[in-house]
């Protein structure tokens, strides 16, 4: 099956910080891929590379078929993108923001008005056309700015925490939609640091922390690494190499991996 996403050693510095380190993956197309990790993990920064919001420090991306850094024009015409903080119009209606995005990502205008009234009827946002986005509520707002990065039909989409502070009823008529946009073949790259959302929604996870990719597997397999080992967390002062090193000889013990302030062992259970 053919790549919508790769990605090769992509690193992202700021200043002296390392945001995301020499991370490696690929999406199939049509594929529904999720980017798991906590706050801070790199998640958003990921996205703005690949999407060409952010520049690439290192390493190299392609996003359906062309480079991210050589090819941004093509790049972006195939995508949407979906971020925490909206950039539609509070005083537009959500109609007239949505022709305005399709004008934007170039629609010809004899498509703009059916397109737009698609949207509306597949979001559930037909009987709100005329209300201005200001007056929607918080998940309201999120479905308009989903539908207004798919006005172009772009065939990636890329949506960034897109439950993000909704209540249970706002989350689950998103997890609707979201599959409903994967049945119909779009390819999902969705980040999250909701466990249980990543494996109900995901064909595959990507678990990302401090900047690197720990592994990438679906959720069954994930769930059959977690069940299969156990791992223990020590913090303490000097030494710790040494004694890392020492315990992996040790019977069972799958992995040492030494930390800022310790180290953490894996073994079977």
């Amino acid at each position: 099956m053919a790549k919508a996403i790769e990605v090769d050693g992509l690193t992202k510095f700021y200043g002296d910080l390392l945001a995301v380190d020499r991370i490696s993956f690929a999406v199939e197309e049509g594929e529904l891929f999720g980017f798991l990790g906590p706050n801070g993990a790199g998640k958003t920064t990921t996205v703005r590379m690949l999407s060409g919001l952010t520049r690439i420090s290192e390493g190299e991306a392609r996003v359906g078929g062309f480079d991210v850094r050589r090819q941004a024009k093509e790049v972006k015409a195939h995508i949407g993108v979906v971020q925490d903080t909206s950039n539609l119009y509070l005083d537009l209606s959500v109609y007239d923001n949505l022709m305005f995005a399709a004008q934007i990502h170039g629609v010809p205008r004899a498509q703009r008005h059916r397109r737009v009234m698609e949207l509306l009827e597949m979001f559930g946002l037909a009987s709100r056309k005329d209300q201005r986005f200001a007056a929607l509520s918080r998940g309201l707002k999120r479905r308009l700015t989903i539908a207004s990065a798919l006005v172009h039909e772009p065939p990636i989409l890329f949506l960034d925490e897109p439950t993000l502070g909704l209540d249970v009823k706002s989350r689950r008529l998103m997890h609707r939609l979201i599959k409903e946009l994967h049945a119909r073949g779009t390819t999902i790259f969705l980040t999250t640091h909701y466990i249980e959302e990543a494996d109900r929604l995901c064909d595959r996870i990507a678990i990302i922390n401090r900047g690197r990719i720990i592994l990438v597997d679906t959720p069954e397999g994930i769930k059959r690494r977690a069940q299969g080992e156990q791992a223990v967390r020590v913090s303490f002062e000097g030494g710790g190499e040494r004694l890392a090193e020492q315990l992996k000889g040790l019977p069972h013990v799958e992995d040492v991996e030494v930390t800022s302030d310790g180290f953490e062992l894996r073994s079977e259970r």
